[in-house]
């Protein structure tokens, strides 16, 4: 996989999200979970941006791992809305 391509990916992932939220219910523990997920959601793509830049192996790695662990966030906040 290209490195343009996970950008690419990422920003893609983002938006549907963003667009995802949308439908969800105008409820206060709703609003709660709408801004989590578009946080983890916009976040991971951002990071991964930032490690792109990265001034050492570790630096990039540290970043990459952090992007992953956005993307962790939002699975657990997605998994909790279908439950």
């Amino acid at each position: 996989m290209a490195e343009n391509d996970l950008i690419k990916r990422l920003f893609n992932f983002a938006v549907r999200v963003l667009k995802y939220l949308t439908t969800l219910p105008n409820t206060p523990e709703f609003k709660i979970i709408r801004y989590q997920l578009a946080k983890s959601s916009t976040s991971s793509g951002a990071n991964y941006e930032e490690a792109q830049a990265g001034s050492s192996r570790a630096d990039f790695s540290n970043k990459t791992n952090i992007s992953l662990k956005e993307m962790r966030e939002w699975r657990s906040h997605r998994e909790h809305r279908i439950k």
